[in-house]
């Protein structure tokens, strides 16, 4: 889908609106204003308003809203109007509770229209604790839902944004959590643009973002919040960002207490703003009337950024009277409504990925009397819900949803099984306290479905609380504490095991795959996650989740975590096998690909088509993703690169034409200056519903159709 239309003379209108206001403010009022608790002008009749709001899988932190799948599990979907639903229902939300809460006068923090989402990073190294924030691995992949995130958080009307979306952290940030305020990633400039600025590029280009946030590290030298090379040369410059960009929480402050590229607060806030930071999450920039003072930043900058940030709350209506304005009609009954939910169970279905599965799933519930449910994940709601979550309604784990799809027929025992990192669950007892329950549990059980994992409590972002690391990263891919022991008592009782993982990164499943004859990777699946797996695991529906991740066998594979260097990280640049790839999901069902073609020449302008016929050959409905990769084959360029996707549901016998476009950009590859070339020479086209490695083919005994093309010559795209 195309960029929002956007009515250019209606904008004009709010940028000089912006602009007539701004010049009626004291030095000092706008100065407060620059910071996201900006307060009430009430001699212009500005109201207070708090820019920090949270919407990456649902309204965050205020009060009760839906729940969403974790965004690497909406990642796994690999369907991008499904993200534009579930992001067009968060801004339903959104306004659902902002209009309520201007009826009643509350402009706190996590109230406003301005959300912090989506997180477009790409999640290079699995022990980052942020991961999970993310759309995963692939430039590509989060290029393509962080637009469509975007167009619907930002919604459809001409005149009028529904939400503001942020497209954050910009740009090449990705751990350590633990030194983030004095990081230095170094990277060449071309993995900058070849694999940290591509999603980036897009949100700004495609999708018309209206805010950007800076991160906490710096990048090459210079602090991501003040960067001369992000923020004025690719940011405004290359790309014409017009909207604003916002500072990392308190991020400023970093710039002389860590990067120590300033000698104090006000040197900071004035690199910051005359690089076109322009709104400060946190109280720093109060030090502006300082800088200006003393010449480090002109009142005319102070003016720029003021007028970007008015233009903004303008495109949201908050200047207009409420019937002007469309979605101020939007009521609060829309909030955690039944379709709301009926969504969010679509999202968490379409986000679960089956591993493996050697016949066991799904269950024939007339064959079985009674089930083990065990693990520190089985109970567990903050494993469902992942960080930056709402308050749902209701939450049901998976223990919960097992028991509601069984109710009296088959018999739940149930067993947490271990801490889910310690090493006993009751201070007083012996380490393994509850391995004999286990064994007792399974005992008892004709199967077993054992669930481990993290949650946000373990993996996330520096200072969350209760981090045993004290950080969010994680050390290995080791599960925590005595979960693998708990796995390995339940498949040592003999009865059948189903591991059910629910965290937002790789885990090691080295064991797993070698022993436990079903595993499904739940992620953190939203409010309803528990209901959702319970009806995978019967059959109600068939898994169609694909992998936005590596997963790796051990991070002894992988470079130091510091290294920014793109070589042997994700499926673009390793050499080894995966134990399960990006891209990788398996099915109740099969799908078959038939007249697969590609039309067009690396000569054209007009690009490449690809067309195929996806058939299910099963007798279940069920969904699956063509995927198109596309491999220059010369010396030295990454592996194939996915470059074309498309989810499509199928019901038992069905078939459809599919046509995917790769333009010739899709073709091209960045130089060490940053420019994205054609080169002469052959290309190769993998048409399928998975990577073409061998380790895929192995996995899904399925061989992608591969394409020769050739351009005749080099150019610059």
């Amino acid at each position: 889908m195309a960029k929002r239309v956007q009515n250019q003379a209606k904008i004009d209108g709010y940028k000089q609106r912006a602009e007539a206001l701004v010049a009626q403010m004291t030095l000092k009022e706008k100065v407060r204003q620059m910071l996201h608790a900006a307060p009430a002008i009430e001699r212009l009749g500005i109201p207070a308003y708090n820019w920090w709001n949270e919407a990456l899988h649902g309204v965050a932190r205020a009060g009760v809203a839906t729940v969403f799948p974790q965004a690497i599990g909406l990642a796994a979907t690999f369907d991008e109007e499904l993200l534009e639903a579930v992001a067009d229902a968060t801004a339903t939300e959104g306004r659902a509770k902002y209009n309520m809460q201007q009826q009643y006068g509350d402009t706190d923090i996590y109230k406003g229209l301005t959300f912090w989402a989506p997180n477009v990073n790409i999640f290079r190294d699995p022990r980052w604790g942020r991961g999970h924030e993310t759309y995963g691995e692939d430039p590509f992949l989060s290029g393509r839902l962080g637009v469509r995130y975007i167009n619907g958080l930002q919604g459809n009307d001409e005149d009028y944004l529904k939400s503001a979306a942020c497209a954050k952290h910009f740009a090449v940030h990705s751990g350590p959590e633990d030194i983030r305020h004095s990081f230095n990633a170094e990277t060449s400039i071309q993995d900058l643009y070849e694999t940290y600025l591509p999603a980036f590029q897009a949100c700004v280009q495609e999708a018309g973002v209206e805010a950007v946030m800076g991160a906490y590290n710096r990048t090459n030298g210079e602090p991501c919040c003040g960067s001369e090379l992000l923020l004025e040369r690719i940011l405004r410059g290359e790309w014409g960002f017009d909207g604003h960009v916002v500072s990392d929480c308190w991020a400023i402050r970093d710039f002389h207490l860590h990067h120590k590229v300033t000698a104090d607060e006000v040197e900071s806030v004035a690199l910051a703003v005359n690089r076109g930071c322009d709104i400060n999450c946190g109280s720093l920039f109060i030090h502006l009337t300082e800088a200006v003072e003393r010449g480090l930043v002109t009142e005319e900058t102070i003016d720029r950024a003021v007028t970007r940030l008015f233009t903004t709350r303008m495109k949201l209506g908050m200047f207009d009277a409420p019937e002007r304005v469309p979605y101020s009609a939007i009521g609060y009954a829309e909030v955690d409504s039944p379709p709301m939910q009926a969504l969010n169970r679509q999202a968490a279905q379409s986000s679960l990925v089956l591993l493996k599965n050697d016949g066991l799933l799904p269950l024939d519930r007339s064959t079985i009397r009674t089930i083990g449910v065990i693990g520190p994940n089985a109970n567990n709601r903050r494993a469902l819900v992942g960080n930056y979550e709402g308050t749902a309604s209701r939450y049901i784990t998976v223990l919960e949803g097992i028991q509601d799809a069984v109710g009296d027929d088959i018999r739940v025992f149930y067993s947490e099984g271990c801490h889910l990192y310690k090493d006993k669950v009751e201070a007083l007892g012996e380490v393994g306290d509850r391995l004999s329950e286990v064994k007792g549990v399974c005992a008892q059980s004709d199967v077993v479905v054992v669930c481990l994992g993290l949650d946000a409590s373990l993996e996330g972002e520096e200072g969350d609380t209760g981090n045993q690391y004290g950080s969010g990263d994680k050390r290995d891919l080791a599960f925590p504490g005595l979960q693998e022991e708990v796995l390995r008592t339940a498949y040592e009782s003999g009865k059948p095991v189903i591991l059910v993982v629910l965290a937002g990164s790789a885990m090691g499943l080295g064991w797993a795959e070698a022993h436990v004859p079903a595993i499904l990777q739940g992620w953190y699946p939203g409010s309803q996650g528990g209901r959702v797996i319970a009806d995978a695991i019967f059959g109600a529906f068939s898994p169609e989740g694909k992998l936005p991740i590596t997963l790796y066998h051990s991070v002894d594979e992988l470079p130091e975590f510091t290294d920014y260097a793109m070589q042997g990280r994700t499926y673009r640049y390793m050499q080894q096998e995966a134990l399960y790839p990006f891209g990788y999901g398996l099915s109740y069902t099969q799908f078959s690909l038939s007249d697969v073609r590609v039309d067009g020449e690396l000569s054209s302008e007009r690009g490449i088509q690809v067309s195929a016929r996806l058939r299910n050959d099963g007798g279940i409905a069920g969904g699956e993703a063509l995927q198109v990769y596309v491999k220059a084959e010369r010396e030295g360029t990454p592996n194939p690169q996915l470059k074309a996707f498309r989810k499509v549901r199928l019901q038992p016998q069905e078939e459809q034409e599919i046509t995917l476009d790769l333009p010739l950009e899709a073709f091209g590859l960045y130089d060490e200056q940053g420019k994205r070339m054609l080169y002469a020479g052959d290309y190769t086209v993998y048409v399928g519903t998975s990577q073409p490695d061998s380790r895929s083919r192995a996995l899904t005994g399925q061989q992608p159709t591969a394409f020769k093309l050739a351009s005749d010559r080099e150019r610059q795209l």
